[in-house]
């Protein structure tokens, strides 16, 4: 068993089957792992719309399983994950590199995410209680008005363990606080409301740029690639793009729709305000897929005609 995930999904031994999924009666179904994060489900949805609205596309269904990023690219090795959306790069390039001859990255939705550590801006303008704060490097020298924590997100994710390595290589003698996105976010909620100061790690697509004011400290090092698999560590993390990648299969079985992937394109500003719908607005992930895709029609009808 790889894992059971949401919609009554369970992945057993490379075989997909869907407790009570819609879906066409032919074409072939398509196994996709969907990160815990927002812009997966989102992307997951918009895919899994398409196959409904468009059956000549080869696909009956897409059967979607929440996993994080090492057991997706384990199960795509393995045959048993046909599909990958919001692939983020160069994060994920090693877990990639391994499942080469199975999965081949297709096509880059968005690009020039920006991702690292935040803090409130109040926190370091004149008068605030970090005040004087542009860099990682004064990190030390703000502990205490910071609390000594680096909030950060699930523990599973590939930005956790390099910000485990960037703690160490630059000295920061902070607590690096692991609990899952969903207690990251609410302890930054809690922060600002009551205007405290915090360190944060996140990353762009997020609602949160749309909610809250919020300052990237800056980096004395640039990203360059290897540099989080030396043992030095001392680098800024990558700005990032987010793919979809696909199983070999997926070109041999349903050539439509893989040739319709290749052509996915979402423009950041527009995935952000979806998450913003999603997670602060509470709609469900399908209905706001949904109407970006009725919003969008000349947008779609390119992405399947080329």
């Amino acid at each position: 068993m790889l894992a059971a995930g949401c919609a009554g999904v369970l992945v057993v031994s490379g075989i997909a089957s869907a407790a009570g999924s819609g879906g066409g009666s032919s074409g072939v179904t398509i196994r996709a792992a969907e990160f815990n994060w927002t812009a997966a489900a989102v992307t997951n949805a918009m895919l899994e719309q398409m196959v409904k609205d468009h059956p000549d596309l080869g696909v009956s269904q897409i059967v979607s399983t929440q996993l994080d990023p090492a057991a997706a690219w384990a199960g795509a090795a393995r045959g048993n994950v046909d599909l990958i959306t919001e692939v983020a790069l160069p994060n994920q390039q090693p877990l990639a590199d391994k499942a080469k001859g199975k999965v081949k990255l297709v096509s880059q939705t968005y690009g020039n995410a920006a991702q690292g550590w935040f803090v409130p801006t109040y926190a370091v303008e004149p008068g605030g209680a970090a005040a004087g704060l542009k860099s990682i490097t004064q990190l030390n020298e703000f502990k205490s008005a910071l609390g000594g924590k680096l909030i950060d997100a699930d523990p599973g994710w590939v930005t956790t363990e390099q910000n485990t390595k960037r703690l160490k290589a630059y000295g920061i003698n902070y607590q690096h606080v692991t609990a899952g996105a969903a207690a990251e976010l609410g302890q930054l909620e809690r922060s600002y409301s009551r205007k405290q100061p915090l360190l944060i790690y996140l990353y762009r697509p997020h609602w949160v740029f749309a909610k809250y004011k919020l300052t990237q400290l800056q980096e004395p090092d640039r990203y360059r690639p290897g540099c989080f698999t030396g043992a030095t560590n001392k680098c800024a993390i990558p700005t990032l793009s987010a793919s979809i990648a696909a199983a070999s299969k997926v070109q041999r079985d349903a050539p439509k729709f893989y040739a319709m992937l290749r052509r996915v394109r979402i423009p950041l500003p527009d995935m952000e305000r979806m998450l913003e719908q999603v997670d602060v607005e509470k709609k469900p992930a399908p209905q706001v897929a949904q109407r970006w895709l009725s919003d969008h029609e000349a947008k779609v009808d390119a992405w399947l005609k080329g």
